[in-house]
């Protein structure tokens, strides 16, 4: 798959967050058919395989759903298409509040607009709660001689097309962020696809592929074992949860900013009041000193929302991705 981009030089901005953390009130809840909610055991679809940023968060809030409910929360990953086909079979499950779903920035905001999928993001989902961001970051195998991303892009340079980089997916931020950088600076690097995180890290791990840009969250405690090289975060400041890690911008490369973003759904049609005790719940738990300690340690921002801020949230960023994909002519092949 090869992503052609037009323009040479592009600001690539993928949230403008806020530390909004707004909830809704907590009502009585209970199914149609009069029962207390939940009735059942529950699944939350992480749409990626097991060990990236999508499957932490999604399991992190399963166990403590668990607990908060009563019932069992089983983390069901179902990996592949860029976490599309995980999204699609959430947008047709029954709507009763015992199916939820992670999305995140490449399967409801950049893959509509890069690719055919089986649903429509802003029609299919009933949006609970955005709950985490996390900006991106370079990271090299070790053995790179690279020390720097001024020194990525020389190396680059002088070996045009043998380096090569991992992706969650074609069409993912990830890649889109690479390919970006690759026309800004005039490199020629290798796009290597995966269906997850985890899969990439382990290649990267191997030395089968030189680097990735991911989120800080997937990346921490690779780079924390020595197993990954941190180059540079694409966020305005340092990653608090890597401080000696420098920004693009401090690196000499400015106007290159990428966050990534993550919240839970169901599908549409859900009853208001699930919906609204869903909110409730999982704004208290990502609000917990638990989730700060286990999520936020690993270079996640916890921003949680009330579902209409997250709706609303999700419109602009459909509409800022498929801008910028229009403007730069980039597409998926």
């Amino acid at each position: 798959m090869i992503l052609v981009v037009k323009n040479s030089v592009v600001v690539l901005l993928a949230a403008a967050l806020t530390g909004t953390t707004g909830g809704v009130a907590a009502q009585a809840t209970s199914t149609s058919s009069g029962q207390a909610y939940p009735v059942k055991p529950m699944r939350i679809i992480v749409p990626f395989p097991p060990g990236g940023a999508t499957d932490i968060v999604g399991r992190y809030i399963g166990i403590k759903l668990g607990e908060t409910f009563g019932q069992q929360v089983v983390a069901d990953n179902r990996g592949g298409a860029n976490g599309t086909l995980g999204l699609d079979l959430a947008a047709k499950a029954p709507p009763d509040g015992h199916t939820l779903v992670i999305g995140q920035t490449g399967n409801l905001s950049i893959s509509p607009s890069l690719t055919k999928v089986g649903y429509d993001t802003l029609r299919d989902f009933a949006p609970i709660t955005m709950v985490v961001a996390s900006p991106h970051v370079i990271a090299t195998h070790p053995a790179l001689p690279v020390r720097s991303v001024k020194e990525l892009v020389a190396l680059a340079r002088s070996r045009p097309g043998e380096l090569n980089y991992a992706s969650t997916g074609a069409g993912s931020a990830g890649h889109l962020g690479v390919e970006l950088f690759k026309k800004m600076m005039k490199i020629n690097l290798t796009h290597v696809p995966y269906k997850g995180a985890a899969q990439g890290f382990t290649d990267l791990i191997a030395g089968q592929v030189a680097m990735i840009f991911t989120s800080v969250l997937s990346t921490q405690s690779f780079a924390r074992t020595g197993r990954v090289r941190m180059m540079a975060v694409a966020s305005p400041q340092r990653s608090p949860s890597a401080p000696d890690t420098p920004t693009l911008a401090e690196s000499g490369f400015p106007g290159i900013e990428l966050t990534s973003w993550w919240g839970v759904l169901g599908p549409a049609a859900m009853p208001k009041d699930v919906v609204a005790r869903l909110n409730t719940e999982i704004v208290r738990i990502m609000g917990t000193a638990d989730a700060r300690d286990r999520i936020g340690a690993l270079g996640a921002d916890i921003i949680t929302s009330t579902p209409s801020q997250f709706a609303d949230y999700i419109k602009l960023e459909n509409a800022k991705w498929g801008q910028l994909i229009k403007e730069t002519g980039a597409r998926v092949d």
